[in-house]
């Protein structure tokens, strides 16, 4: 059961990347805080490309990389905790994107991190 959850998550990961690098970039860029692009050197749309990479990454290495598994999971499990900020921007600053055009939706999608960083640890331990 793990086995089948670490790769799914992989593979929404591998998803979730290819769409941040191409159908779905603008999207994306709504979650983005503004103050992410004033302190990097990166604007929305570089911050939108880089964070697809690591996702690639981590979702390929989810399903490839099976002896490093809690590693890379802990890895995601950081990840999904370091763009939590993006989403509580998301709400605060009540930006659309992905259907997510009313507070009460973005609320409600902030209560799913919790789950994403769980999956993330319990699918990658024995």
């Amino acid at each position: 059961m793990r086995t089948v959850l670490r790769w799914m998550l992989g593979g929404a990961m591998i998803f979730a990347g290819v769409t941040h690098l191409t159908v779905a970039r603008k999207e994306f860029q709504a979650q983005v805080p503004p103050w992410a692009a004033e302190l990097s050197p990166l604007d929305e749309d570089a911050i939108v490309v880089a964070s697809g990479v690591v996702e690639v990454m981590l979702g390929t290495a989810l399903v490839a990389l099976p002896k490093e598994r809690r590693r890379v999971g802990a890895i995601l499990a950081a990840f999904f905790i370091a763009i939590f900020p993006g989403n509580v921007s998301q709400y605060v600053e009540k930006r659309d994107g992905f259907g997510l055009d009313t507070d009460t939706k973005r609320l409600v999608r902030l209560f799913f991190q919790p789950v994403l960083v769980a999956w993330a640890w319990w699918s990658t331990r024995r």
